[in-house]
């Protein structure tokens, strides 16, 4: 099983306290998005997980508490956009946010930090060259903190229609994506990154931008050193690549006030939920209540078993590396 902390809000800027609790007692529950009465109970413990997916803007206040993932695989996708207070309005600045992102690399290494920037918006401000300006300066901060960029184009969701509407943004057309997708990847390639796209359809491979999957089994495999069998995950768009997770979030529940945030677009609703936060509690938002079911998700590890690899046939065991894994 693979946990995603979390597409949904911010966990390690505003709810560290609470997933350290969580590892501790050895579950979570999560309501269902569309049935709120409906919980799931996932255990957490270290037999079950294959790696935890950390999401974050600024993960700061997690520095400090990385020993206690010590029996845990994990990487972190960490956005870091050139945009000001008006549209990103809860983060620190810049510096404090790309001094932070060192220090995580530091401590965890380059490969378990991917830089995001994304999602990419233009308007009178925000421009094409805008873009190209303070991408190069920040890929020139982060050179040798990563290896991988993965950008994305924004969409205009009719939930942020309301929070965007005095920036002037519109949907970017192809040929936009083209030029600035190209003068991207170039800067990338000269900080010595790789990039991809999240989630996106348009085809980049000109310019030698694959696809992304941002709950990337290759990279799960790479850093534990074991075989995953996992499928992509049907839940997502079409276009987005990742494998099957478990999301442990809650929408309309992050401080960030991104003002381009498909998951926290109520600003009203994101102060209520707050107000209902318990660091104590299984759930990341309020109690369980009395009409609320509690069902246990059958989950278990995505590893291939080493005896099971050694059983399989020659041909198929030769897919694997396994001449090359095993030195």
């Amino acid at each position: 099983m693979i946990i995603s902390a979390s597409r949904r809000t911010d966990i390690p800027a505003y709810y560290s306290e609470w997933f350290f609790n969580r590892l501790k007692e050895g579950f979570v529950f999560i309501r269902n998005p569309m049935n709120i009465h409906q919980v799931g109970k996932v255990i957490l413990s270290p037999d079950v997980v294959d790696c935890i997916v950390f999401w974050s803007k600024n993960p700061k206040p997690m520095l400090n508490k990385l020993d206690l993932l010590s029996e845990y695989t994990y990487y972190f996708q960490f956005t870091l956009n050139s945009y000001a207070q008006d549209i990103e309005t809860g983060l620190p600045r810049k510096k404090e946010i790309i001094n932070t992102f060192k220090s995580l690399s530091s401590k965890i290494g380059p490969e378990k930090v991917i830089w995001r920037y994304d999602p990419i918006l233009l308007n009178e401000k925000y421009t094409i060259d805008y873009h190209v300006e303070n991408f190069a300066k920040i890929a020139n901060y982060l050179k040798g903190y990563t290896e991988k960029v993965t950008i994305s184009f924004i969409d205009l969701y009719s939930k942020i229609t309301k929070n965007i509407a005095r920036y002037n943004i519109t949907e970017i057309s192809d040929s936009d994506k083209q030029i600035l997708a190209k003068q991207l990847e170039t800067i990338a390639k000269e900080n010595k990154l790789t990039m991809d796209t999240c989630a996106e359809g348009i085809d980049l491979s000109l310019y030698e931008i694959t696809h992304a999957r941002c709950i990337d089994n290759r990279l799960i495999e790479r850093i534990t050193s074991y075989e995953l069998d996992i499928a992509k995950d049907k839940s997502q768009r079409f276009e987005c690549g990742c494998v099957v997770s478990v999301d442990i979030g809650a929408y309309n529940s992050c401080s960030n006030a991104c003002l381009y945030c498909y998951a926290n677009y109520s600003h009203e609703k994101v102060a209520e939920n707050i107000k209902l936060h318990n660091p104590n509690s299984p759930l990341l938002i309020g109690e369980l209540q009395p009409d609320d079911v509690v069902v246990e998700r059958n989950l278990k590890r995505n590893k291939i078993p080493q005896q099971e690899l050694f059983d399989m046939p020659m041909r198929d065991a030769s897919k694997l590396n396994l001449a090359e894994r095993d030195g």
